[in-house]
């Protein structure tokens, strides 16, 4: 077997997984289908590794020995066809990564919603409590760049299903499955188990030493619990009910037990308010019990996370009208988590690119607290359909602008806008970060 490697993408993911290769003395070529940008383009030049944009010269691709392709490549691409006809090794860069991580340690975090809050907060205890650690993943840098320049004891990885679906010996030391609800269900064939399959990925691997932590409120996930043979210590999170091992939340407190340790703090000095946030607190907190943090430094640096860009993030306070960004919202699930959060009466931002959304799951949510609808998307018939006759007043707008300005002229003092949009944001702006951010943008102009 040559020791050619092919890198297919050239993204973030991409371009990691190819400085790594070269590292480690492969012969590499990337190849991508478009563009690469400025950034990645001038990266490979300077490391001296051969690409080639806007093809994809067949003949050089099929001769690898191995090919790493980008999560954002779907099976049904014809170049990915070809790749698995001639019975080639295809693997993510993920597993690349962990091929050459050394003796370095892995939490993996992978869920359908609340996996990047988890992943930042994880690292953040980590961090305060002095550990050596590296946020890599889907956040952050590429793992395979991480590894190829500047490796560490540990690191917090955040892992989508597709990431996970080209790895083959990927074992991580913790593993956390924050929940499972239907996302991405165009690239499974529609087949909601595939994706849960997908998932579960994350501990095909993890021996009796090794530590599982999942919800036990979440459906799907204990559904399918026992359809895997988990050689790992299982430690699950609830708020329905106490547990001997793991952790759960019992008359406003937090019990966290690991073996012998048991942490108890209370769900007020969370940093992070909502009840989605408290799932996400205890998973963090479990993690990082197993990397025996002491109890003091994970209490402290529970108190003091600062919560995320784009992710129920407060923007401003105008004449007594709270504005939050929650432009990471991108499914309809977020959004339900993000409403289930609120205390005050809402003016609703939702729209975008709907991925199959059903919004009969926010439905009761939106009858109970919310005032008025501001649509911002290119095709708002199915939002207005959906609560037509649950809201009042529903708006379309065209920009982040006109919808701030639309929302500001319907709240009262002591109202809140929320932008949650349950829908991708291609329609109008380059990502959801950037709709995040002419929000936020058109809010301090008010």
């Amino acid at each position: 077997m040559g020791k050619e490697m092919v890198i297919l993408g050239g993204g973030e993911s991409g371009v990691g997984a190819a400085l790594l290769a070269k590292k480690e003395g492969y012969t590499v070529f990337l190849s991508d289908g478009s563009s690469l940008k400025e950034a990645y383009r001038n990266e490979l030049q300077a490391a001296g590794i051969e690409f080639e944009e806007g093809q994809h010269t067949e003949a050089r691709i099929l001769a690898a020995g191995e090919v790493v392709k980008s999560p954002g490549i779907p099976e049904k691409a014809a170049m990915v066809k070809k790749i698995r006809a001639a019975g080639i090794n295809v693997i993510s860069e993920v597993e690349l990564a962990y091929r050459f991580k050394g003796k370095s340690k892995i939490i993996a975090i992978t869920g359908s919603n609340g996996k990047t809050t988890t992943t930042a907060l994880t690292y953040h205890i980590c961090r305060e409590a002095g550990l050596d650690a590296a946020l890599v993943g889907n956040i952050g840098e590429s793992f395979a760049k991480q590894v190829a320049l500047d490796p560490r004891p540990l690191y917090v990885v955040e892992l989508s299903s597709f990431q996970l679906d080209d790895c083959k010996e990927f074992r991580p030391d913790v593993a956390i499955l924050t929940n499972i609800t239907e996302d991405h269900l165009d690239r499974y064939d529609y087949k909601f188990e595939n994706y849960i399959r997908s998932k579960f990925r994350i501990i095909m691997n993890q021996q009796p030493d090794d530590f599982f932590i999942y919800c036990a409120d979440d459906e799907v996930t204990m559904q399918f619990l026992n359809e895997y043979n988990i050689k790992s210590n299982q430690l699950p999170i609830s708020m329905k009910r106490e547990l001997p091992n793991g952790a759960f939340i019992k008359d406003g407190d937090m019990y966290v037990r690991t073996g012998q340790e048991f942490t108890r703090m209370s769900v007020f000095d969370f940093a992070l308010k909502g009840k989605h946030n408290q799932y996400n607190t205890m998973a963090a907190c479990v993690a990082a019990t197993t990397m025996d943090i002491r109890k003091d430094k994970i209490r402290d640096a529970v108190q003091h996370f600062q919560s995320l860009e784009h992710r129920m993030e407060p923007v401003a306070t105008v004449r007594g009208v709270e504005f939050i960004n929650d432009s990471k919202a991108t499914n309809v699930n977020s959004t339900w988590y993000a409403l289930e959060s609120m205390s005050k009466p809402v003016v609703l931002i939702l729209g975008g690119v709907d991925k199959g959304n059903d919004y009969s799951l926010i439905e009761e949510l939106v009858k109970e607290k919310v005032k008025a609808v501001i649509c911002l998307g290119t095709d708002n018939a199915k939002i207005h359909e959906a609560f037509g006759g649950t809201v009042n007043t529903i708006v379309d707008t065209k920009s982040a602008l006109e919808a701030v300005h639309a929302a500001f002229h319907f709240a009262e003092k002591g109202d809140v806008v929320l932008l949650s949009p349950a829908c991708a944001s291609f329609d109008l702006f380059k990502n959801y970060e950037d709709r995040g951010t002419q929000f936020k943008l058109a809010v301090r102009e008010l």
